[in-house]
């Protein structure tokens, strides 16, 4: 299941049932798990582990050294978990000294043709980055998150679970979960209602979401203030939108 032309380093770990195509090269310090697929043409560095049942078509580039002028060659690493479908031309960093030292990637994800992850993002699971989505470095994206084609986000921002960014969207602050984005720069659109629709979430849950939503956006309130009113409910899904508002550090779009 190793084509003869493919390059494989002696230290590199993979297990008995991975496909590696043509010409591909598998570099020192790499693990593959069960089941993965990879493609003609990939290029795959390490320090690196790959779960099981991943798939990594043609031209991608994973676990190359970050894009960092700090970088000076220190041991970094990338983690990608399982049934991950990385699609042409993707580029993955691994982290840097300077802050976790890892890029993280979690499972069932979908990376199409030119995406970009950064040195020392965090990733979630299930989430789907369209054609051309970027991230810079340090940034932390929850489940569920969808970037649509082109969007791009600034380093150390942070995706909240089950948000939207429309397509050419840049986002230079944090967003909440269960928003939707859109623009240059990216500002508020409403709730990701279809999203949310879609993976099953009540009406009550998404008629709390909307009062949250209103009185984070829509009532003139400092964010402090609304924070200290969205406080008093007990639903989980505000308690969640109002945790991740809480913690931020570089403020959210507004």
């Amino acid at each position: 299941m190793i084509h003869r032309t493919a390059i494989i380093d002696p230290s590199a770990k993979i297990a008995a049932n991975v496909h590696i195509g043509p010409y591909s090269v598998i570099g020192p310090d790499v693990e593959i798990g069960e089941g993965t697929w990879i493609g003609p043409h990939v290029v795959i560095q390490g320090p690196a582990k790959i779960g099981r049942d991943n798939k990594i078509f043609q031209f991608s580039s994973v676990g190359e050294c970050p894009q960092d002028l700090k970088f000076q060659g220190e041991k970094t690493y990338l983690e990608i978990g399982d049934r991950n479908t990385i699609r042409e031309c993707c580029t993955i960093n691994r982290g840097t000294a300077q802050d976790r030292g890892i890029t993280r990637i979690g499972n069932d994800n979908l990376f199409m043709a030119y995406v970009h992850i950064a040195h020392d993002c965090e990733i979630g699971n299930h989430v789907v980055f369209a054609n051309g989505a970027s991230l810079a470095g340090h940034v932390t994206v929850e489940d569920y998150v969808v970037l649509s084609g082109f969007s791009g986000v600034y380093q150390f921002c942070r995706l909240g679970a089950h948000s939207f960014a429309a397509t050419n969207a840049v986002i230079i602050k944090d967003v909440p979960p269960f928003v939707k984005v859109s623009g240059f720069y990216a500002k508020p659109y409403g709730l990701n209602t279809v999203g949310l629709q879609r993976r099953g979430f009540a009406a009550t849950a998404l008629k709390e979401l909307r009062r949250a939503y209103k009185v984070i956006y829509r009532q003139g309130l400092t964010v402090a203030n609304a924070l200290q009113e969205l406080r008093q409910t007990t639903v989980p899904e505000v308690n969640q939108f109002a945790q991740f508002i809480e913690a931020s550090v570089g403020g959210i779009v507004r």
